[in-house]
């Protein structure tokens, strides 16, 4: 029977403090907390997904119960340790919010911790998507009257996404802790080690894109990183692109210089060749949102380089580009495709809105609004500044009106003389 295969996120999943990957000053009180004794009843780890923060708080409740730890890391090979490493141990619960949020299973789950642990110090209280609970008052009243006054023995963390759906007397009870995004360059070097010891070639600018692409998100950039791997153990930018369905840089700067040339037509048929291929009308919007960003992170700020994921080469093809529009072509560019994001992630068809997008960046003409009309005048001042002068008004002249002859005097016979 063949081997049951573990994803790489669950495989290099950390179980010591040291192993979690950027939060080192939550790392670093934590493990402070454990070597002088000062543990809270209740802590609140607050993050996007993929940070670390259920990570955490299974290895916090490791620790808090070693029997030896080691600079306030778990030992490992403490019963204790041993035991805790199991799944199924009933001394840490460990529950979904988003699942497991009803009055009654917080009731239950209360009752439970009235209990003492069986073989540890403290019995600890792991609720994943704690905001879930928002949806019932009297959920949240159930948790609250244990959080004001929990057994010596019990310690909560609460782990959530979202903070402010928590009522403030939850909040006001919980040491908060926040997990940031995992900074893109520290992630690419941690990607790197995975795929050496999973014997893999990763590609540095491979690396750098599933970075980009994970938005902070370790677990998420594990995931593509498994996904490529599945395709070939040569794991470069380009399978990464296909892998995610990301459209190729090339296709971005061939779609935003269709925009500068206002050609729709060349936009439309680019659009239409990205769509036979399978690529993702929601992921591309999500790719043109950010492209236009990097030229407006050119336009404005002066360390720029700081703020822009991607390699050197690649930057100086970002300033080129950006050179060549207004800050107002770029803001318009970006408030329109995050309002198309905003209708696909409606309901509305993918396709037609992107083509409606390009359509109206490409033809500000099409448009009466104060931004249309600005993008417009810019055009107009550029043209201008480069010596271009604008086209003469062409003013047809109307023929002069014919002169009217004259009426003509009716003839009078002469009157007869006498004689």
């Amino acid at each position: 029977m063949p081997q049951e295969y573990t994803t790489l996120y669950r495989a290099f999943r950390p179980d010591r403090f040291s192993a979690v990957i950027g939060q080192q000053p939550i790392v670093q009180t934590l493990k402070n907390q454990i070597k002088s004794g000062r543990i809270a009843h209740a802590y609140l780890f607050n993050g996007t997904r993929g940070t670390g923060k259920t990570t955490t708080a299974r290895i916090l409740a490791r620790a808090i119960n070693c029997e030896n730890p080691q600079d306030g890391e778990p030992c490992g090979q403490c019963p204790t340790c041993k035991a805790l490493a199991g799944e199924n141990n009933l001394d840490i619960l460990e529950i979904d919010a988003a699942s497991n949020g009803s009055v009654d299973q917080v009731r239950d789950l209360c009752q439970k911790v009235a209990y003492p642990p069986q073989s540890c110090r403290y019995k600890v209280i792991i609720i994943d998507e704690v905001h879930s609970l928002s949806t019932s008052a009297a959920s949240f009243n159930a948790l609250l009257k244990t959080l004001e006054e929990p057994p010596e023995h019990a310690v909560f963390i609460l782990a959530t996404t979202d903070p402010q759906k928590l009522p403030p007397t939850i909040l006001s009870r919980c040491q908060r802790f926040d997990f940031k995004r995992i900074q893109p360059e520290t992630m690419a070097v941690r990607l790197q080690q995975v795929a050496g010891l999973e014997g893999m070639e990763l590609a540095p600018d491979a690396a750098t894109l599933i970075a980009r692409i994970a938005d902070g998100a370790l677990r998420d950039g594990l995931s593509i990183l498994d996904q490529c791997a599945g395709r070939s153990k040569q794991i470069t930018a380009q399978l990464v692109s296909e892998v995610a369905g990301l459209a190729g840089r090339e296709a971005l700067y061939r779609l935003s210089d269709a925009v500068l040339d206002r050609d729709s037509s060349a936009a439309v048929e680019e659009l239409a060749q990205l769509h036979e291929n399978s690529y993702d009308m929601e992921r591309l919007c999500v790719e043109m949102i950010n492209h236009f960003r990097n030229f407006m992170m050119v336009k404005t700020v002066k360390k720029s380089r700081e703020l822009i994921i991607c390699t050197d080469d690649e930057y100086k093809h970002i300033e080129e580009s950006a050179g060549q529009f207004t800050l107002a072509q770029i803001l318009r560019g970006l408030d329109l495709f995050q309002s198309t994001l905003v209708k696909i992630k409606g309901g509305a068809t993918p396709r037609i809105e992107m083509e409606m997008a390009f359509v109206r960046l490409c033809e500000p003409k099409l448009e009466a609004d104060s931004d249309a009309i600005n993008q417009r005048l810019s055009a107009l001042e550029r043209a201008v500044q480069n010596g271009v002068p604008a086209a003469p008004v062409k003013t047809v002249q109307s023929p002069a009106p014919a002169a009217r002859p004259a009426p003509a005097q009716p003839t009078v016979p002469p009157t007869p003389q006498p004689t």
